[in-house]
């Protein structure tokens, strides 16, 4: 086993990451200097698809006016395009109004999970080119209210402050309830699990507390954990709960599938895919004609187009209609329910929007000489559930 002692690399910092390019989008945005309360609340609740507690939001947005907000990922393989577009609408969205991200990169945790078979070295690496990505794709790193954080430098700078707290949450909680939290890493609780994966809930719900976060703002897959850490707050009688801001969970493009899989390539797009790839991957989506349910094709224009550029243009021949600039998501599904839009006409339309989102991350992984070495690398690990 390597070292967890050690810092994996000197590139390995708690930082705030400045990019001095100018992205041209939605998704980005600067606070308004005179943002009223119930503002604020709008912005930052239009980034959960669930809220635990509304009314706990809009007393920490009154009372506190830089409210921490913090997210995690395991660095385990290529980054899809919910991890890449949707998580910088929402750390926008969040920082404009006034809200500090920690982003934890739990690369202990990765290897917990036997992500990159466990070897620290891949998971640093893939940590590192996750970041990259979102310097390019336009997330809002300017103003210092982004840090990335690697869980294992953090956890070792202040191990006296976070394993006291993990062994407290394990002492408090029976296996039951634990093993009902495993959901968070991709498993079931019917799978056959190894220590290692025990211990991972309890210290996911340590890093809420550890990172002083007042708003958890995860997945609906995380919730789980979100809400036994505000059970461990009733436990200990800790009066301010951490909120719980749970984002959509954006399926995968084939029929049937709930989530996108890095082991699937066919399920999502990649933030680096080529153009071509884009567009072959929309063409062969599931896209039934005047169906809304479970059609994927429309939730990447709800969750992604709309948010990015606040509108979303269909391109098609005079005979089908013309060309039509949709203002709303509930303009788009009248129109595709009733037969007005078609798949076939929809389809090239949400690949040239997503190309046009994606172009930037291209760009910067062809120009620059870091970023295309670790894609390479990134590429060429296999990835393990």
């Amino acid at each position: 086993m390597e070292s967890e002692a050690s810092d994996p690399t000197p590139n390995m910092q708690s930082l705030s990451v400045n990019d001095s390019q100018n992205h041209d989008s939605a998704s980005s945005s600067n606070p308004a200097p005179a943002m009223t309360l119930e503002e604020k609340f709008r912005i930052v609740r239009s980034v959960g698809e669930e809220c635990i507690q509304e009314d706990e939001l809009m007393n920490l947005l009154r009372n506190k006016p830089e409210p921490i907000c913090y997210d995690g990922f395991e660095p385990s393989g290529r980054m899809h395009i919910a991890q890449g577009v949707m998580k910088t609408i929402s750390v926008n969205k969040l920082t404009s109004a006034g809200c500090r991200v920690k982003i934890w990169i739990a690369d202990w945790f990765a290897q917990l999970n036997n992500k990159m078979g466990g070897d620290l070295k891949k998971i640093e690496t893939v940590g590192r080119y996750l970041i990259e990505i979102w310097k390019a794709v336009g997330m809002d790193l300017d103003g210092g209210k982004v840090e990335f954080l690697w869980s294992s430098k953090e956890i070792n700078a202040r191990a006296h402050e976070y394993w006291p707290r993990v062994m407290d949450i394990a002492r408090r909680n029976k296996l039951p309830r634990i093993m009902r939290c495993v959901q968070i890493m991709g498993r079931s609780e019917q799978e056959e699990l190894s220590a290692a994966q025990i211990l991972y809930p309890c210290m996911q719900c340590a890093d809420i507390f550890f990172l002083k976060a007042d708003i958890c703002q995860l997945g609906m897959d995380q919730r789980k954990v979100n809400v036994l850490a505000r059970e461990y707050c009733d436990d200990i009688k800790m009066k301010n709960k951490p909120i719980i801001l749970s984002h959509h969970m954006l399926p995968g493009l084939q029929q049937g599938q709930e989530k996108m899989s890095k082991s699937d390539p066919s399920s999502s797009i990649f933030m680096e895919d080529e153009e071509a790839e884009v567009n072959v991957k929309i063409k062969k989506a599931y896209c039934p004609p005047k169906v809304v349910e479970g059609n994927p094709c429309l939730e990447y224009v709800n969750y992604i187009i709309f948010p990015w550029f606040n509108e979303f243009k269909v391109e098609r021949k005079a005979e089908n209609g013309g060309d039509k600039i949709f203002k709303s998501y509930e303009e788009l599904i009248a129109d595709y329910e009733n037969g007005e839009l078609h798949p076939g006409d929809l389809k090239p339309s949400l690949s040239k929007a997503l190309n046009k989102i994606l172009q930037p991350v291209r760009d910067h992984f062809a120009n620059d000489s870091n970023a295309k070495d670790l894609l390479k690398r990134v590429k060429a690990y296999r990835v393990t559930r």
